[in-house]
């Protein structure tokens, strides 16, 4: 393969005025972090960064580089001197290497070194012409080209490449503070949280595990997942928070009204993560939640739900149709993860007739059949905090957690 070096453009983060360093220096740190140990050369300008590829996997490179938030391209680039004659000769030699029939094509000169003898414009006709002229399935069409050929040329280097590939867009990882995300096992909240990396925020996570009620196996599948989405956090590692919900979980089965169960249960969830994102200087709570995709996720469930705080709750897929929540899960490796048969405790046990149009005022009513503020503070007191990385091995088994053998009875009476 021709190409030499990976081009890197910054996108938005050039426009962030006297903040502008701040994004800069997270995002260099995360193109170090994620290229560390590839037999690259990194060199860093004001509004770009090079990667010389030193012979190494180009795919290798090009893996790490779409999980870095902030990136907004990328083009894969042959650079050579600002020599006339060495410029057309690679021009030349990449076009003769990516077409193979005839093609309608164009040439874009972007002169940054303002040094350069010739302008622009004359820059292009010259290498065009050449290229034209000894490669014969090419083809000029200004308008609708097939292929561009682009020049860049800057501190006396000049950079040729024909493709530019999107990234992943958003903002560094962590420049935007620390949030944490309530994790299922399900699709949407690893989603989620891979929008709120993307948007410059890293994240803990807190899930909810309820042993022997739910089985050790969905428990290890939240583990999983985290180990997917720490790929594109800080030193490819998460902290993952497991609270032990079982004692909630089987006071909300004895004394809550069935219709009223999921609710309520979600209400306890966001009382726990309120409490454990203030200990963890999270700046907010995060989740997967859909408008109108399950009955907790009505906007009346939502806000007698949301009602037990006033701690900030992002939802990155608030507006989102499940079959674009399902593609990102796909693309990002959760997917295959997310539909293993493993229920938690929020899918364990399911009401018939849940309440869609839920009050507060009976929320907080039901509330009082038991003492919930002794079982959460108990919960957050005990709960197991891991640090996951993509490479980690955990037995959940050591933490505590109940291997369930069989279907425990207050399970079955509520079936």
């Amino acid at each position: 393969m021709i190409y030499n070096q990976i081009l890197i453009r910054l996108g938005d983060l050039t426009l962030k005025g006297k903040n502008q360093n701040v994004f800069l220096r997270r995002l260099f740190n995360l193109v170090y972090e994620k290229l560390e140990g590839l037999a690259v050369d990194i060199e860093i300008q004001h509004d770009r960064i090079y990667v010389q590829l030193n012979d190494e996997d180009v795919n290798k490179v090009i893996e790490r580089i779409n999980l870095i938030s902030g990136i907004s391209s990328y083009s894969l680039v042959v650079k050579c001197s600002t020599d006339l004659d060495d410029i057309k000769k690679t021009a030349l030699s990449l076009m003769n290497e990516v077409v193979t029939k005839d093609v309608k094509f164009k040439c874009e000169t972007k002169r940054a070194d303002k040094s350069f003898p010739l302008h622009s414009l004359e820059l292009t006709k010259a290498v065009s012409g050449y290229v034209l002229a000894n490669n014969h399935l090419l083809h000029v069409d200004v308008h609708n080209p097939e292929i561009t050929l682009h020049l860049e040329l800057r501190r006396g280097q000049c950079y040729i490449y024909n493709t530019q590939i999107r990234a992943m867009g958003g903002f560094p990882v962590g420049v935007a503070g620390k949030g944490l995300l309530m994790l299922s096992g399900g699709i949407d909240s690893p989603v989620a949280g891979y929008y709120a990396m993307k948007q410059g925020i890293e994240i803990e996570c807190i899930h909810f595990e309820s042993t022997p009620l739910t089985s050790i196996e969905s428990a290890q599948k939240v583990v999983d997942l985290v180990k997917v989405i720490a790929k594109y956090a800080p030193k490819n590692r998460i902290k993952l928070h497991m609270i032990p919900f079982k004692e909630i979980h089987m006071a909300l089965l004895d004394n809550i009204p069935e219709s009223y169960n999921i609710t309520i249960m979600r209400r306890m969830m966001y009382r726990i993560a309120e409490r454990l994102a203030k200990r963890r200087d999270c700046l907010c709570i995060i989740n997967g939640e859909s408008v109108g995709q399950v009955a907790s996720q009505t906007l009346n469930s939502m806000n007698t739900i949301n009602s037990v705080t006033n701690f900030p709750i992002l939802r990155p897929l608030v507006t989102f149709d499940k079959c674009d929540i399902i593609d990102r899960s796909m693309k990002i490796g959760c997917y295959e993860l997310s539909i293993k048969p493993f229920e938690d405790c929020c899918t364990v046990y399911v009401p018939k007739a849940p309440a869609t149009q839920p009050k507060i005022e009976k929320a907080i009513a039901y509330e009082k059949s038991f003492d919930y503020e002794t079982m959460i503070e108990e919960a957050v007191n005990n709960v197991n905090s891991i640090t996951i990385s993509a490479d980690s091995n955990i037995d959940l088994t050591m933490y505590g957690l109940e291997v369930r053998e069989v279907i425990p009875e207050i399970l079955k009476e509520n079936k």
